[in-house]
């Protein structure tokens, strides 16, 4: 029987207890977990890596993830992949999905409910790939 591939999920967040947290749930519920820490080599790593989707910290030191967004979403091979912003501050939400969030998640959140809006967007992402 053939196993199913995991899906790979990048988590871009500079505090490194959210940082954790979020990669055990993930893990937990069945992801392939990939973080880093600003937003700096997110679009990089995303386009060599391919990762089925992104949570993003809109507030980091250095690149933000707004800015980091922006990189996602100007280039051709990383244009169509999901990202989750994530923010304590509800006023991002707006501006993160004009600019092209698939989703925006307030902090504090759940694990589990981020959880499930991966999987949704992951599964979303798994029908509609002609594979």
């Amino acid at each position: 029987m053939k196993m199913k591939k995991k899906a790979m999920v990048l988590v871009v967040e500079d505090e490194a207890d959210i940082r954790e947290g979020v990669t055990v749930w993930l893990e937990m519920s069945g992801f392939d977990v990939c973080c880093r820490n600003d937003g700096r080599d997110c679009a990089k790593f995303a386009a060599t890596r391919r990762p089925s989707a992104i949570l993003l910290d809109v507030r980091m030191p250095n690149m933000g993830g707004m800015e980091a967004l922006n990189e996602i979403r100007r280039q051709p091979s990383t244009s169509d992949i999901p990202v989750i912003m994530l923010s304590a501050d509800l006023r991002d939400e707006q501006r993160a999905l004009d600019a092209g969030a698939s989703y925006f998640v307030p902090k504090p959140y759940n694990g589990k409910q981020l959880a499930s809006i991966v999987k949704l967007v992951t599964n979303r992402e798994m029908a509609e790939c002609s594979c």
